[in-house]
């Protein structure tokens, strides 16, 4: 059986959230401009693979997206911290395609900074949750 090169590895939920607060980052960095933002976590809501995740940063300088090891769907009693529901995952990029959405019919771009602001809310509440 051939190995799958690495960027062919589909991604996840986690990934693509991790994604978003990355290109906040650019966005607050002042790097790319709230349309283009806009453009690119709509790309990022969808993409499926890595190399479709990495050609969304080429152009642009550290951080970027990185990628771990995939968790266990079903961790052994050794203490392992259970994988985050799949509705909690979806949070995130779920906001992301609403808020591009309103904005598209809207035409109110200011409000594509709810997507970073969410991200930043949303990672805080996952870092106070009890484990």
């Amino acid at each position: 059986m051939s190995e799958i090169p690495p960027r062919d590895i589909r991604i996840g939920d986690d990934e693509r959230s991790q994604a978003l607060q990355v290109l906040g980052e650019h966005m607050s960095a002042g790097r790319i401009d709230v349309e283009e933002y806009g453009e690119r976590s709509a790309k990022i809501t969808t993409a499926k693979t890595r190399g479709e995740l990495l050609a969304l940063f080429t152009d642009l300088p550290d951080p970027r997206p990185t990628f771990g090891m995939p968790m266990p769907l079903y961790p052994q009693d050794s203490g392992a911290v259970s994988p985050v529901p799949r509705w909690q995952g979806a949070v995130i990029p779920a906001i992301g395609l609403a808020v591009v959405a309103l904005v598209f019919f809207t035409k109110l771009w200011l409000l594509l900074l709810i997507i970073p602001i969410a991200a930043m809310l949303f990672g805080a509440a996952q870092g106070r949750r009890p484990r």
